[in-house]
């Protein structure tokens, strides 16, 4: 997979992301659901910064890795506006370190606490969804070792409280609804916005009013850059 020449120490603290289609065997193409994930990730990879940029893995799989909560965050959001009708994705982030120990066909082969904790943050989803079943995104840290374990505890426990709220206004929000906030996320204009969507700047404005959009961007901004 693609990332920068020197990787980090595992010592390092890192936001690692690992992310699956839902319901992906359900589509009538398979080839389309991942050409389609392919679009989505490298719209995503231009809008928000990383460490090593989205990509797909095995399967229905996607990962990357970031270097603040608030960049993990943003990437896990946008992923959903940008995958097309009838598709969407769960994301667990895992706080710690990360070390590369290898390489293969497929890629660096890596390992450490960011990527352990964030298998088990997509565990963790997939357990609360039974509850939950808006939900789609996790966050849990792996160090563990940290003098500073407990304020890190704190922020964690206070994110996810967040994503509770921000998946559950994301998850009812149709596929343009979904696009509008990704063309704002963008920077364009509600004219823009409107021209490709085929309906009038007003009728983008009142979505953005009634269906919590303009709440869940300024959400997105208001993240601190925890690193």
């Amino acid at each position: 997979m693609t990332m920068k020449p020197s990787p980090s120490p595992l010592g390092t603290r890192r936001y690692a992301v690992i992310g699956d289609l839902v319901a992906s065997r359900a589509a009538e193409s398979r080839s389309v659901a991942q050409r389609d994930l392919l679009t989505a990730l490298a719209r995503v990879n231009d809008l928000v910064g990383h460490e090593q940029a989205l990509e797909p893995t095995i399967g229905d799989e996607f990962q990357s890795v970031h270097t603040s909560l608030s960049e993990a965050l943003h990437a896990a959001a946008l992923v959903r506006c940008a995958l097309p009708e009838g598709m969407d994705a769960r994301c667990g982030i895992g706080i710690g370190g990360l070390e590369i120990v290898g390489e293969s066909a497929y890629g660096l082969t890596q390992d450490g606490p960011a990527w352990w904790s964030a298998r088990a943050a997509v565990d963790e989803v997939k357990d609360r969804q039974r509850r939950l079943p808006a939900l789609r995104t996790w966050v849990m840290d792996g160090t563990g070792h940290d003098p500073a374990g407990a304020t890190e505890k704190e922020t964690v426990d206070l994110v996810n409280a967040y994503l509770l709220c921000r998946d559950e206004v994301l998850s009812a929000l149709d596929a343009r609804q979904r696009r509008i906030v990704l063309g704002l996320v963008e920077g364009r204009t509600h004219a823009e916005i409107a021209r490709s969507e085929g309906i009038s700047p007003s009728a983008v404005s009142q979505r953005v009013r009634r269906g919590g959009i303009a709440s869940l961007v300024e959400s997105l901004g208001l993240v601190p850059a925890t690193s």
